[in-house]
């Protein structure tokens, strides 16, 4: 039997330095929070207090999205990185005759993934805790039937922890229609740097956001103000729509990458996100993350996902003009029981960091410009004209 191999991996050369104890143990804290979209509170709390203890200025939306903000040399056409707080979740559907919950899914996230799951409902009067179960659970009861019943939300129910035997049992309880269904992440940690658990899909993302941003405090101004974005609702679409204002000339979110077949992600290093479900990212802001990469000697990748929307999405679909571009930490097995590894996490640290570092890519004015001087130019090539001549076009 042949052992399992290391990948053989380039030098690590990257000098940019990443306070892994922190990233891990604010990692931690953000997983063991419950933030289904819709019941994101606790954990804007959270992240708010974080930026209180490294002095940074924020605000707060109506709804609980955050903005802070680094000041920069250039205040308009200034940057933004993003990520979200919201997870999937569920919600309380129905109280059936068994005693058990009907559940309905917040998110796109399949229902084979939520079998089994620990749960906490919570509700006006308190929290119960629970698990999520198919209608048949029991290989003892149901034999063979339990491998071929079907698959979907109809088809699960949740358990609570509590005298619940009938519909009367949990409105005694105070359950209700609409409560909120937070799921557990059960996340572990392994010496080998791998991190499982759900939700990495964004917590992942807020953590090492949070730790760029340690890192960027220090050093004095950037060389453009940057707002650095916490959004609520990214999982049911809405994400960024909110949350920005119309001096944010570039963009760029951080979410997890999908790794699997047909995809050039890995749970090792950052991708760069080309195009995913809502159309191709900015060219130039997209090129130059590659180049930071590339300068800064992060190993890093590219990447194309069919099934996927971001908070890049939310806030061009809202009419803000700006550049966007999606930076991912590689996950495997997203929106389900996911993992990743630290290393992947650092690396996409240090690209924020030295995006936010970096120089303008454009010269932006405060108003829309009225010529092409500054415009940016795309490389060309010429190609036959039919007919004869030569017309150019973009390579």
């Amino acid at each position: 039997m042949n052992e399992p191999t290391s990948v053989a991996l380039p030098p690590d050369n990257c000098t940019i330095p990443v306070d892994m104890d922190y990233l891990q143990g604010i990692l931690i804290d953000l997983l063991a929070i419950h933030s289904p979209t819709g019941y994101t509170d606790p954990v804007t709390r959270r992240v708010v207090h974080e930026l209180e203890e490294m002095g940074v200025g924020y605000e707060l939306t109506r709804r609980g999205a955050i903005r802070a903000t680094l000041p920069g040399e250039r205040s308009h056409g200034c940057r933004a990185l993003v990520a979200h707080l919201d997870t999937l979740g569920a919600m309380v559907a129905g109280l059936k005759p068994n005693g058990r919950l009907a559940i309905k899914p917040i998110g796109t996230w399949s229902s084979r993934f939520a079998e089994g799951a620990r749960v906490s409902v919570f509700t006006d009067t308190g929290i119960l805790r629970g698990t999520i179960l198919p209608l048949q659970a029991s290989g003892h009861i149901f034999n063979d039937a339990v491998d071929t019943q079907p698959t979907g939300w109809p088809h699960v129910e949740l358990r609570v922890d509590a005298h619940a035997f009938n519909k009367e049992d949990l409105l005694a309880l105070g359950i209700r229609v609409g409560d909120f269904v937070g799921v557990d992440s059960a996340a572990e940690i392994l010496t080998s740097g791998y991190i499982n658990a759900r939700h990495l899909d964004d917590k992942a993302g807020t953590a090492l956001l949070l730790t760029a941003v340690r890192l960027l405090r220090e050093g004095g101004p950037l060389p453009m103000e940057l707002h650095v974005l916490f959004t609520i609702s990214e999982e049911v679409g809405s994400g960024a729509s909110a949350v920005l204002r119309g001096d944010v000339a570039e963009m760029v979110t951080i979410d997890n990458g999908t790794v699997g077949p047909g995809q050039e992600s890995s749970e090792l290093w950052p991708s760069i996100c080309l195009c995913d479900s809502s159309g191709p990212f900015d060219y130039h802001l997209s090129r130059h993350l590659l180049a930071l990469c590339r300068n800064e000697n992060i190993l890093h990748g590219r990447d194309l996902f069919a099934h996927y929307r971001s908070d890049s999405a939310s806030a061009v679909d809202a009419g803000n003009d700006i550049r966007t571009a999606l930076v991912t930490f590689g996950v495997d097995a997203s929106h389900g029981y996911e993992r990743t590894h630290f290393d992947s996490l650092r690396r996409t640290a240090q690209l924020l960091a030295a995006y936010a570092r970096s120089a303008p890519l454009f010269p932006v004015s405060a108003k829309l410009s009225d010529n092409l001087e500054s415009f940016p130019e795309t490389r060309t090539t010429v190609v036959p004209r039919l007919g004869g001549g030569v017309a150019p076009s973009a390579s």
